[in-house]
């Protein structure tokens, strides 16, 4: 495969250089030569980031599942393409090979079809980490549908809103879920989820713990007897270049969570580049991002990109603290892991126990280590780097988004010297630049501003599904004829990047976007609550944390705090889900608003954070007395 592979830093500017100088060509290029494709296109791109209108390889033909599996038989037929490694250190890994992985997503997709999903429908998949979710994925593709995977961690109201959107026609799902030493029963949570959702006609139910469920005559049916019945060989439908693959729901600053629209050419392209040569992946490696396959992550880290380039790619069942947190490390010394992707937040909780939990365990097998979700800070940085990377691996460290569909910014592996904390350079292709609060394009280095991307890539979202008004506005108003990352960034001297956080009201914890605004509407919904505002504060684990600042109607003012406390966090994990709740909860009798009425929350953040040097200009405060009051009041 000829990806452009950069050898070294000279070679990394003249390809960069050429990127931007001839993206058409670059892009091109590699979409020629890396995959299998039943009609080539007539044009590379077409685009008007005026109008959020973008479209890649028009009128090719191709199915990503002839790239992810078809293709590798003749070579790869026996070799590993997934390795599941289960909760449970105990249970046996199963390692699936290409041709295992053939039949079973074949035998899917005609599942699938035999249940009545024909191109186009939205399937929703509502699983925990296990093979049947990869090949849920697969086998939509396969087929035309299009994939919504929902994080099975996530509430019945929060999988009600989700299907809604998109009028999913069937769901996905299993009896329930391993997490560590609990189960989860995702039955049960699907059954509340479906009193709401009237598009759903089918529900297929995997048995993974088997729990006792309520199967619905008519409408749920377990999925192995379907599978045990079908034909292990099925031919991909032919799809258009711009032809939906999925819809991926990520947090909005306001109102409900976007879905986030792909389409099949330009995805595939991209996660399959990057991943190449982000992670320096060779024939016989063995891939490990620790994600779900329910965030963007684990859609192009632990799938489509690693599939893309017929390597073996982990899928863990687990959490890094169960059966004790030797965990990761053992699972990377029995498989012999050699790219090994993960959070900040697993990094700073593992970094808190005992370094023998690493040191008890061989991780030579190691050549690249990676970190996704949020910028990772330079104590997690140098733990990483020193305990698991051993000085010898290179730390990437990556920016992107699920608007992105791959990773955007970050060092390539033995070419760009790494600094911690920063995500370095632009990868060839990405035209990254920082715009000031006029608009204009910041030359310089040494230099803060908004990070936009100024000429489209292939792996970019194509529209908010149903909403393109929203996606416009959302992504390319505040930079006319650019995309707005919505982050902040520090370009130093040499034109590193550095993130310096979301400029909108969303909030990263844990690796997970959290939108401010749906948290607030949840808990404006408990029966004593008048109004509240959240805000972002750091947490040495989490990276951030959740503060509420809640204002009492007056039948909630009598009540014990403590317990209303527990209430509101039981009331937000079951609207949103548990990643949800917050840390902090300061119930305060105002809030610092403007005069048209607008909270100003960065006076929240400062407070939140302990920091009263600078509120800023604070004259057109309505109460500019209150601020006074929430800072005594400092949890």
């Amino acid at each position: 495969m000829s990806y452009y592979q950069v050898k070294n830093l000279e070679q990394y500017f003249k390809h960069y250089n050429k990127s931007i100088r001839e993206p058409r060509k670059f892009w091109d290029k590699i979409a020629d030569e890396n995959f299998t494709w039943y009609q080539k296109w007539d044009k590379v791109v077409e685009f008007d980031m005026q109008e959020a209108e973008v479209k890649w390889f028009l009128n090719a033909k191709v199915n990503i599942t002839k790239n992810c599996i078809d293709r590798h038989l003749a070579k790869r037929g026996e070799k590993t393409a997934i390795i599941f490694e289960p909760n449970d250190p105990k249970e046996e890994a199963q390692h699936i090979t290409y041709n295992e992985l053939y039949d079973r997503v074949a035998k899917m997709a005609n599942v699938l079809r035999d249940q009545g999903i024909k191109k186009g429908d939205r399937v929703c998949i509502y699983l925990p980490m296990i093979p049947e979710l990869a090949v849920s994925v697969l086998a939509c593709a396969r087929i035309g549908a299009i994939h919504s995977v929902v994080f099975a961690g996530f509430s019945a109201s929060a999988v009600t809103a989700r299907i809604n959107d998109s009028d999913c026609k069937m769901v996905i799902t299993s009896d329930g879920g391993f997490r560590g030493s609990k189960s989860i029963d995702l039955k049960v949570i699907i059954d509340e989820a479906l009193e709401k959702s009237p598009s759903v006609e089918k529900v297929l139910v995997v048995k993974r713990t088997n729990a006792s469920v309520n199967i619905k005559e008519g409408r749920d049916i377990w999925l192995q007897p379907l599978l045990d019945a079908a034909v292990p060989n099925n031919v991909a439908e032919i799809m258009d270049a711009e032809d939906p693959l999925f819809i991926l729901y990520t947090s909005g600053s306001t109102g409900k969570p976007k879905g986030m629209l792909h389409t099949t050419a330009g995805y595939m392209v991209f996660s399959a580049y990057t991943f190449k040569n982000i992670f320096n992946y060779e024939e016989n490696d063995v891939f490990w991002c620790t994600a779900d396959i329910g965030w963007i992550t684990g859609h192009s880290y632990i799938l489509y990109g690693p599939l893309l380039n017929g390597a073996t790619t982990v899928i863990f069942e687990g959490i890094p603290s169960y059966p004790d947190f030797g965990r990761f490390w053992e699972v990377i010394d029995k498989h012999k892991v050699t790219q090994f992707y993960t959070a900040p937040t697993a990094i700073r909780s593992l970094a808190k126990e005992n370094t023998d939990w690493v040191e008890n365990h061989d991780l030579s097998t190691l050549k690249v280590i990676g970190s996704v979700g949020e910028p990772i800070n330079e104590e997690a940085w140098h733990w990483y780097n020193n305990h698991v990377g051993k000085k010898r691996c290179p730390v990437v460290d990556t920016w992107w988004q699920t608007e992105t569909g791959g990773i955007m910014i970050s060092p390539l592996p033995f070419v760009t010297p790494t600094k911690p904390t920063y995500a370095t350079f632009p990868l060839p292709g990405v035209q990254a630049v920082l715009m000031d609060e006029r608009r204009n394009e910041i030359e310089d280095n040494q230099v803060v501003g908004s990070l936009c991307i100024k000429f489209p890539w292939p792996g970019m979202a194509r529209t908010i599904w149903g909403d393109h008004q929203r996606f416009k506005e959302t992504y390319f108003t505040a930079f006319p004829g650019k995309y707005f990352t919505g982050d902040g960034a520090l370009r130093d001297e040499v034109g590193y990047y550095r993130i310096t956080g979301r400029v909108d009201d969303v909030v990263i914890v844990s690796g997970h976007n959290l939108g401010t605004a749906p948290i607030e509407d949840a808990i404006n919904e408990h029966p004593a609550v008048a109004e509240s505002a959240i805000v972002g504060f750091p947490h040495d684990i989490k990276g951030n944390a959740l503060y509420g600042f809640i204002i009492l109607k007056e039948s909630g003012e009598s009540r014990d705090r403590a317990n209303l406390a527990n209430e509101i966090n039981q009331h937000v994990s079951s609207h949103i889900g548990p990643i949800a709740k917050l840390d902090k909860i300061q119930f305060v009798t105002g809030l610092p608003k403007t005069r048209s009425g607008k909270i100003m929350r960065r006076i929240l953040r400062k407070i939140a954070e302990g920091d009263y040097s600078n509120f800023g200009d604070t004259s057109t405060l309505l109460n500019p007395e209150i601020v006074e009051e929430i800072k005594q009041g400092k949890l």
